[in-house]
């Protein structure tokens, strides 16, 4: 048993040949600063799959969280930057940094909050110099699954937009601006109209942001799922086809008439809202994703709690597939969890449809005996808890 601190090294039945064969994107170094848990950690690796197991509270679920803050947006939990910070050393700071290796050669990244900066925002670290999140996106796409997802299709239409919007960063970085620009108008919006103040020229003026803006978010929204359909529709593995669709005004619009003239309908409809003293304007932020079973034509909010789950993953993994064959690489998978709630034969088909993919995965789970179909294929890492909350977790590489 040794502390976190050490270097992990892949079992020696894993042939190294092979494997960079078979992996298109995937974690060479991983190393973990003060996050959640942790204080310190440095993992070698050379595997296509990583399992943790331990049990809960050991930390497994930190350490994924951590890998997907290497990607572009707010990461696996949405969590607050105030939250993420090792509560031990009482320090603001924290830092996650990979190597990443691809068809393109290796690349290293980073992410985190700076010790000289406790009030700044996150930092995107690469070789060395700090870089947008849009930038990032063009070397690393995280995609992953966890137990707090198996609720999207019954959630709040919110929740559906923010996954929905992180699938299409995978193959457009560029919509992290645009959907913060959005943002920024509409929350300037509503701080005016609610306090009673700025004219209308400053009014309109945001409203023709809003109303570019909306088009553009909207375009690359139908456009991710129009080729999502196509790759999804016809399942994977045992895994259902699926159909998602879009809907509000806004898409409504896009589909009967020219984009200038929705940004024209667009900017009308805040106008109408704003001199009748509402602060209410169509746009993407209202718009909601829905999915359909194809083989039963089930909508998912009345599915079953399987088909659910099956859907989800369903949508996962055909957004892996899509990068797979559009950008020449797979993103790094992170399933939290995921194979506890599946039986045996679906467990066994995830992990076929993850191998095919050829990326690199890091599992999750407090069952050992559920990952017995990637002994000699994956790397096994055992997560023991702490006893004390001065201490650090430890691990065991089996």
């Amino acid at each position: 048993m040794s502390g976190l601190s050490q270097p992990l090294l892949a079992p020696a039945a894993l042939a190294s040949d092979n494997l960079h064969q078979q992996k298109r994107l995937w974690l060479s170094k991983l190393m973990v600063d003060n996050f959640r848990n942790y204080q310190k950690v440095n993992l070698q690796l050379d595997s296509p799959s990583v399992v943790l197991t331990g049990p809960n509270g050991a930390g497994k679920t930190n350490l994924l969280e951590a890998i997907s803050l290497l990607a572009p947006g707010r990461g696996m939990r949405q969590a607050r930057r105030e939250h993420l910070p090792n509560v031990i050393t009482q320090s603001p700071h924290w830092a996650v940094a990979a190597t990443v290796q691809s068809a393109d050669g290796e690349v290293k990244i980073g992410s985190g909050v700076r010790l000289d900066a406790a009030h700044a925002g996150r930092l995107m670290r690469l070789e060395g110099q700090t870089v947008s999140q849009t930038e990032i996106g063009g070397y690393i796409s995280v995609s992953w699954l966890a137990p707090h997802m198996d609720g999207i299709f019954v959630d709040s239409p919110s929740v559906r937009r923010r996954f929905l919007d992180r699938l299409v960063i995978a193959f457009d970085p560029a919509h992290i601006g645009r959907m913060a620009r959005y943002e920024k108008a509409l929350r300037q919006r509503s701080i005016l109209l609610t306090e009673g103040q700025g004219d209308a020229s400053w009014l309109q003026s945001l409203e023709a942001v809003l109303a570019e803006t909306a088009v553009a978010v909207t375009a690359a929204r139908q456009t991710l799922i129009r080729d999502l359909n196509q790759e999804a529709e016809n399942g994977w593995l045992g895994f259902p086809g699926v159909r998602l669709g879009l809907v509000g005004d806004t898409e409504q619009w896009l589909a009967d008439m020219p984009a200038l003239q929705v940004e024209d309908k667009l900017m009308a409809a805040a106008k109408t809202a704003r001199l009748g003293g509402d602060t209410a304007t169509p746009g993407p932020h209202t718009s909601d994703l829905q999915a359909v079973h194809l083989a039963s034509q089930t909508p998912a909010y009345l599915a079953s709690t399987g088909q659910k789950k099956a859907l989800l993953i369903a949508v996962v993994l055909a957004h892996a597939r899509l990068q797979e064959r559009r950008l020449g690489k797979s993103p790094l998978m992170l399933l939290d969890d995921v194979a506890a709630h599946l039986d045996a034969n679906r467990r066994a088909a995830l992990f076929e449809a993850v191998s095919l993919l050829g990326g690199q995965c890091w599992y999750s789970g407090s069952d050992e005996q559920q990952f017995d179909d990637l002994v000699g294929k994956a790397q096994f890492v055992s997560v023991r808890p702490i006893s004390q909350s001065d201490q650090m977790p430890e691990f065991e590489v089996k």
